[in-house]
């Protein structure tokens, strides 16, 4: 069982026991448990038994649950406090905006026991009536409940990944017995590297189609069922599994039909015809075009770029040269500085790293004072003697105030080789102040990316309402590079907004946000999205040179002098 596992868990219990109104000292202490089982820096399963209640802030009491959790894969006494619950008051807390001690009172006051009767009360105005609840809390939970409820069946790219390589390889090795010489290619979102996937589609090519489709319902790690032109599956967590059998002569053009969408494949084929094709190349050759990048299949301007032959050479992520947008233990990371340094220079051979640990606003997260700003580069100027040529940047993500302001004044500002702008607070907010928040930040002269523009959580929060181009618009005027945060479940600035941003010669940079080691692996996210976006190594930031960023910051920060 993975530490995540073991937070969540301790999590869950702290929150049911709040529902039941138990001891509220003993729900803190788990409370915190779950805080500081998260951040632990190594995996509690590899610990010694009897060393976990030695571990800082984990007492006798919590080691025993822990253990239990490693050595059984549960929790007795939160299997005790699930069987007193209702199913649909679990389910509410996993709802934005509503803890315990709230849907205490939905459960208890208004005898509502499932997120369907609470979105039905909400209808109903009923909300307002309760104790603790008025018109806005309601309209928020009825808002919340509606995001939910269109997220399932729905999944984060992330969360697919490796259920797909591994039902990939599967697949590939039954095939081997049953046809082969067959083709096989994923199709659909998850071949154009879609943020959310919502069915994962195979193609087979077979030398012998009917034998395939014979056998594989068969298929014992999927319950195929034969629809009218596939087969078709849904997993236990809720992933839509489509599977199209095809002649080998003619998987090309089926592999083309089913991975770009409907828009774009119907206007090549009104160029190209009907085949057989050899390869995709051919399918596009014959229609007059450029090879288009199954990314960018998505009838943006893709095709009347290929036309002109205007298509850009995307990214990839071997052009990477450092990764900018890190947090170490200096705020809240769960690695040293010196540790995220030395990972991306000995296991990433990246040629530099951007620390940006959070601000002091950011109280809940450690953030830096002066006088700890002061500290971290002192640490960052031994640090660079002691790994060069490899270079940390001195950075900040600092909290874009409800103003728009920065949180530290201009003689602090002018301290960091770079400024991350970012919001964390105050994030309802309408269109006109949103904007009008974000374009103070940009326009103050020691910003120098914008981070995560919007705010979103992939299927869990909505970002706060912009007005995308007029802050685009204002990172081309101000210099201001924005961020493509890798994290899978931000994935923000979204691709739809990248070929308008580079239109306009704004910068962008793949930031992983990373707070541990392990964190700098999402740069390969940021890379998929940046590619549906129609970047090129050349505009994106983090793909410069060490000399060539240093030029970079230099150069930004001397026009302000």
């Amino acid at each position: 069982m993975e530490n995540k596992t073991i937070a969540r868990t301790l999590r869950l219990l702290s929150q049911l026991m709040e529902l039941h109104e138990e001891n509220p000292f003993k729900i803190k202490s788990i409370a915190n448990a779950y805080f500081k089982v998260d951040k632990l820096p190594f995996a509690l399963k590899d610990k010694p038994i009897e060393d976990i209640d030695k571990i800082d802030g984990i007492g006798k009491g919590l080691a025993a649950k822990i253990i239990e959790l490693l050595q059984t894969g549960e929790l007795k006494e939160l299997n005790e406090i699930i069987q007193q619950t209702p199913e649909g008051i679990i389910e509410m807390l996993g709802i934005k905006g509503i803890g315990p001690k709230k849907i205490l009172i939905i459960w208890r006051d208004l005898s509502i026991e499932s997120i369907g009767e609470l979105y039905y009360a909400c209808n109903e105005n009923r909300l307002i009536e309760a104790k603790g609840f008025g018109l806005k809390t309601q309209e928020e939970i009825k808002k919340a409940i509606e995001f939910k409820l269109a997220a399932n069946g729905r999944f984060l790219y992330a969360q697919v990944e490796g259920f797909a390589n591994n039902l990939y390889d599967e697949i590939s090795r039954w095939l081997i017995k049953v046809d082969n010489h067959s083709a096989l290619g994923f199709a659909g979102q998850y071949r154009r590297s879609c943020e959310i996937i919502d069915e994962l589609e195979i193609v087979i090519g077979a030398e012998h189609p009917e034998k395939v489709e014979f056998e594989l319902p068969e298929f014992e790690p999927l319950s195929l069922i034969a629809a009218e032109n596939s087969f078709i599956t849904t997993t236990e967590a809720g992933l839509r599994i489509k599977i199209f059998v095809v002649n080998k002569v003619d998987f090309y053009l089926e592999w083309f039909k089913q991975t770009g969408n409907t828009e774009h494949v119907q206007k090549v084929l009104a160029l190209a015809g009907d085949g057989p094709f050899s390869n995709e190349e051919e399918i596009y050759s014959k229609a007059g075009l450029a090879f288009i990048e199954p990314e960018l299949r998505e009838d943006f301007d893709e095709i009347e770029l290929a036309k002109e032959n205007k298509l850009p050479t995307l990214i990839q992520y071997e052009d990477l040269k450092g990764s900018l947008h890190n947090h170490s233990t200096w705020s809240d990371g769960v690695h040293t500085l010196e540790q995220m340094a030395v990972y991306c220079k000995d296991e990433l051979n990246l040629e530099y790293l951007g620390i940006c640990d959070h601000s002091k606003t950011a109280v809940y997260a450690k953030g830096l004072n002066e006088q700890r700003v002061f500290g971290q580069h002192q640490e960052i100027d031994e640090l660079n003697k002691k790994l060069f040529p490899f270079k940390i940047f001195k950075g900040i993500e600092s909290d874009i105030l409800s103003d728009g302001a920065l949180d530290y004044s201009d003689d602090i500002l002018k301290t960091f080789d770079f400024v991350v702008a970012s919001v964390h607070s105050n994030l309802r907010m309408d269109e006109a102040k949103a904007t009008a928040r974000l374009l103070k930040a940009i326009e103050n002269p020691y910003t120098t990316i914008l981070g995560h523009p919007t705010g979103r959580l992939l299927l869990s929060r909505a970002g706060y309402p912009i007005d995308y181009k007029k802050i685009i618009d204002a990172c081309a005027a101000n210099n201001v590079v924005i961020e493509i945060n890798a994290n899978p479940l931000r994935l923000d600035l979204d691709w739809r907004w990248h070929r308008y941003a580079l239109e306009k010669g704004v910068l962008l940079s793949v930031n992983p946000d990373a707070h541990r080691t392990e964190g700098f692996n999402d740069m390969k996210y940021g890379i998929l999205v940046a590619r549906k976006g129609g970047l090129s190594a050349d505009k994106c930031l983090n793909a410069f040179s060490l000399d060539e960023i240093t030029s970079y910051f230099k150069t930004k920060k001397d026009r302000i002098i």
